[in-house]
């Protein structure tokens, strides 16, 4: 048998592409957050305007399965 991260990855090659995706996704999550504990300013307010625009109704909210759906189908 391999080294643990070979037999990982050999397994996650296996699941379908969305759940690849997801994956990666958290993995690389998880990279950003190990670099820095701290949101830098300039994400702050970003964030906050993100949520301002959410709050007022200046956005279109789309859920997630509709957003993952599309990009799926953009690939096939």
């Amino acid at each position: 048998m391999g080294l643990p991260a070979e037999k990982i990855i050999a397994e996650a090659l296996q699941l379908p592409a969305p759940l690849r995706a997801l994956v990666a996704e958290r993995l690389i999550e998880s990279l950003d957050l190990e670099e820095s504990g701290e949101i830098t300013p300039e994400w702050r307010d970003e964030i906050v305007r993100r949520c301002l625009e959410i709050d007022e109704e200046m956005v279109e909210l789309i859920p997630a399965e509709t957003v993952l759906a599309r990009a799926y189908a953009a690939l096939k």
